[in-house]
């Protein structure tokens, strides 16, 4: 096929099927053929050209026209099956196995998927000469091929060809013979100081594409979990865990060990668990990585969370609090003393609604102090100090010598026994504001929790300012949103009262699309349940009442619980029916 009749590169042909199609207008498309003739060149490629000018796509606000949209539109019109790769759910053998990385990249196409017959391919370009025959040959298969966008199939071939080739070179180098104890005479291969060098710098690639891949994907936590035979890589992605890799065997404590190395924890200890830290940049982006190592069955298992500024440190108003409910914890910070209670379980945000709480209290006129364990994300505007048990550093030794240095605000990352809600509550007893957290279901039983402890009822009603529960909810993605009709009766489990005429309310959730990886969610927001503890809270603390009546008589007085905030959100087209069951009806 001669060049000129080649769909990428002919500029009239896309312009037209963008115009048909209503992406751009006769405007744009003037402006664009304005500048073409300016530059009075021609082009290998007029796809990409389009991609790399971001023009503004005429049917969506605030969207860029994507090279994934015009490939569509071409290969619609050409008749060739058209796909979006997902790195989550390719096979790195079938990838990186059935074709040789040179020819991939060369070719940009990516095996996805290998039967018996059949073996299914993506690439960019399919009008390539002799290309699904050259597949067919070396793999003795039939091919059936898809379109995908070049930006796709580069980050395939780049993450799992070069996260591949890393781990296979460290594989040859690292395994030996098996130790055999009937064996008097073990044969041991000593490895060249070339053969260590390498290693080294296979695992180190290894480690830097995965923890890579890991901020591409939009990862806050990696787990490494070795098994009898191979080694697991997990991402947990808003909220959800997905499987990433399997990994040799050999390769997984090389891993670990540079893992380990980079966030200073002791290399030669498997026994016992360890915490470290360390930090990462990448793309102009900076993220903290906590590391948990703890033994398990088959060896270390670790588990990296990454937090980036961006996220954990936000305004407060971007973290989902309902207008009323922002204005109730707005009144808890201009407390000059007291105890304020963030709560949930692991993972519901505690961290990011606490440190965007001390970024806004910030100000050179506040000393600001923080006793973590371990330290979530440095900041130089706190004074923040790492628990450290092994030296007799604790929450409640650090707590018993903090009030000389003379803090404004205090926060203590977690109440966990008695002697440490002492110190806390002499803090606030003495003229400072103190934050904290537990994990409780909800905000009430914050003070049931903090009687089990064997806090006095009147310490609790002379100091608690109030209290926050929350948890986290996937929100719809923006760019498959749509409208379902859903059963009232579907609703009364919730609590959720919704003015409808008819039998049906007319809800939101998300169709699937490839940039929400077919799940219908982009990201997460906060649900909130805050308790006030004005006077009548605090009579009914101090005479001990039980913990049911609290929480009615301060619905009474205006607490949204957990679930009423959950069904704001869904009503407000954040989140779906589904995503506001799984999180409210659990607990």
């Amino acid at each position: 096929m001669p060049d000129k009749e080649h769909p990428y590169k002919d500029k009239d042909y896309i312009l037209s099927l963008l115009i048909e199609n209503k992406l751009i207008t006769n405007e744009q498309k003037r402006d664009i053929e304005i500048a073409l003739k300016a530059r009075g060149d021609s082009f290998e490629d007029f796809v990409q050209y389009l991609v790399s000018i971001k023009l503004q796509r005429a049917d969506k606000k605030n969207r860029v026209l994507e090279e994934a949209d015009i490939l569509k539109l071409i290969a619609i019109d050409q008749g060739w099956p058209f796909r979006r790769l997902d790195p989550l759910e390719l096979d790195m053998d079938v990838v990186t196995n059935t074709i040789p990385a040179s020819f991939a990249k060369r070719s940009l196409v990516v095996p996805i998927k290998r039967g018996d017959d059949i073996v299914e391919v993506s690439c960019y370009d399919p009008l390539i000469p002799d290309l699904f025959e050259d597949i067919e040959r070396a793999t003795k298969k039939q091919v059936k091929f898809y379109v995908s966008p070049k930006k796709d199939i580069t980050r395939i071939i780049s993450e799992f060809f070069g996260f591949k080739k890393s781990i296979a070179a460290a594989e040859d180098l690292l395994k030996g013979p098996s130790f055999d104890l009937g064996n008097l005479e073990q044969m041991v291969k000593l490895a060249t100081t070339t053969d260590s060098i390498y290693s080294d710098k296979y695992i180190q690639q290894a480690v830097d594409h995965l923890l890579q891949y890991a901020l591409e994907q939009r990862a806050s936590d990696i787990h490494i979990e070795p098994k009898r035979n191979c080694s697991i890589v997990r991402f947990r992605i808003d909220g959800q865990l997905h499987q990433i890799h399997r990994i040799p065997r050999v390769v997984h404590e090389a891993i670990c060990s540079r893992i380990k190395a980079l966030s200073r924890l002791d290399i030669a200890e498997k026994r016992r668990p360890q915490d470290g830290r360390m930090k990462i940049s990448w793309n102009n982006e900076e993220a903290e990585v906590r590391v948990s190592s703890v033994p398990v069955a088959f060896g270390e298992k670790l588990v990296l969370r990454l937090q980036s500024a961006q996220i954990i440190f936000k305004d407060l108003s971007e973290l989902g609090f309902h207008q009323t409910d922002l204005k109730k914890y707005e009144a808890f910070l201009e407390k000059s003393y007291g105890i304020v209670l963030v709560t949930g379980p692991t993972g519901s945000g505690k961290s990011t609604t606490l440190y965007s709480t001390l970024r806004r209290l910030s100000s050179p006129a506040i000393n600001i102090v923080t006793v973590e364990d371990p330290i979530e994300m440095v900041h130089e505007d706190f004074n923040q100090i790492a628990v450290q048990p092994s030296i007799g550093i604790t929450f409640a030794t650090i707590l018993r010598n903090i009030l000389r240095q003379d803090p404004d605000v205090i926060m203590i990352g977690e109440i966990r026994d008695l002697e440490t809600a002492r110190y806390a509550i002499q803090a606030a007893l003495t003229g400072h504001l103190v934050f904290s957290t537990l994990h409780t279901n909800d905000a009430v039983s914050a003070i049931t929790r903090l009687l089990d402890i064997g806090i006095e009822p009147y310490l609790i009603s002379s100091t608690l300012i109030g209290v926050v529960a929350q948890r986290l909810v996937r929100t719809i993605c923006p760019r498959c949103k749509e409208r379902v009709k859903v059963d009232k009766n579907s609703l009364s489990v919730l609590d959720c009262r919704v003015k409808s005429e008819k039998d049906y309310v007319l809800l939101h959730k998300g169709r699937g699309c490839d940039f929400c990886r077919q799940t219908g969610f982009y990201g997460r927001i906060g649900i909130y349940e805050i308790l006030t503890v004005d006077d009548t809270i605090r009579s009914m603390i101090y005479e001990g009442a039980p913990e049911m009546s609290i929480k009615k008589t301060a619905k009474k007085l205006g607490m949204t619980t957990l679930r009423q905030d959950a069904c704001r959100k869904l009503i407000a087209g954040l989140t779906s029916l589904d995503e506001v069951l799984r999180v409210t009806c659990a607990g």
